[in-house]
């Protein structure tokens, strides 16, 4: 299955920033082929390529139809949309299971009602599976470009058939632990200046406590140099500074 084989048929698309949105969506999941039946406010629709941004080619090789019926004619299986349970002998089934009944190598169709109305119920006979999205029962109506993007994103997930793991673009390495060790050691002797360190029988808990905070957020080097260079400047502050002053109160629970 590719993404080349899906189409998205939108059907009486009432307004131009709708049928934008769309080619935009489709375009951040790799989607391309975008059908439209019948705009209402016709075509080429200016609102509908300033809304698309940086799809506008998606719009310009989208194809226009005058029925429902020839815009589906070269697909092998074609599923519904719609907010409401409809009287047709038709499977519904969730979004979730859209994956599961697409057949591979076909061409496929996901038809899109009018935004006021939805797809009618003779459309939605056209379709072999009628497709909902899960919503606030109390108020279930999606925006048209809302509802396509939802499907786009659940395709983009079946077909990359992978785990999404990004990375991010900061340089720093991270520090190894004789770089984390020596900045520990830095911050223990500095309190034990301080006095921080008291009384003497807890000493030994304190600083594993100070350790096990430092080693859980792994640290960078530049961190570590950002910390170090923190440290540095409150040491050179003598003990009856507001710094020192504020330390206390802080540890004292006082603030």
């Amino acid at each position: 299955m590719s993404y080349k084989n899906i189409y998205f048929i939108l059907v009486r698309p009432q307004l131009g920033e709708n049928i934008g949105a769309t080619a935009r969506a489709l375009k951040n999941f790799k989607l391309s082929k975008l059908r439209i039946v019948n705009p209402r406010s016709g075509w080429p629709n200016q609102k509908a390529i300033a809304t698309s941004v940086g799809a506008k080619n998606i719009l310009q090789s989208s194809k226009i139809y005058n029925s429902l019926d020839k815009s589906i004619g070269d697909l092998d299986q074609v599923f519904a949309t719609t907010a409401r349970i409809r009287n047709v002998n038709k499977k519904i089934i969730s979004i979730f299971d859209l994956n599961k009944k697409i057949k591979n190598k076909q061409k496929i169709g996901i038809i899109f009602g009018p935004e006021n109305s939805g797809l009618s119920n003779d459309e939605l006979n056209c379709a072999d599976y009628v497709v909902k999205i899960p919503t606030n029962k109390k108020f279930s109506s999606l925006n048209l470009s809302h509802s396509v993007i939802l499907f786009c994103f659940q395709l983009f997930v079946f077909f990359s058939k992978k785990n999404f793991i990004y990375m991010s673009n900061y340089k720093s390495s991270r520090a190894n632990k004789s770089e984390v060790n020596k900045f520990l050691k830095f911050i223990i002797q500095s309190l034990d200046k301080r006095g921080f360190l008291q009384p003497g029988h807890k000493r030994q808990s304190m600083i594993r406590n100070i350790e096990n905070i430092f080693y859980r957020t792994n640290l960078s080097v530049q961190e570590i140099r950002i910390l170090l260079g923190i440290f540095s400047t409150l040491n050179k502050f003598n003990k009856k500074s507001w710094i020192d002053k504020s330390f206390s109160l802080f540890i004292n629970h006082k603030v």
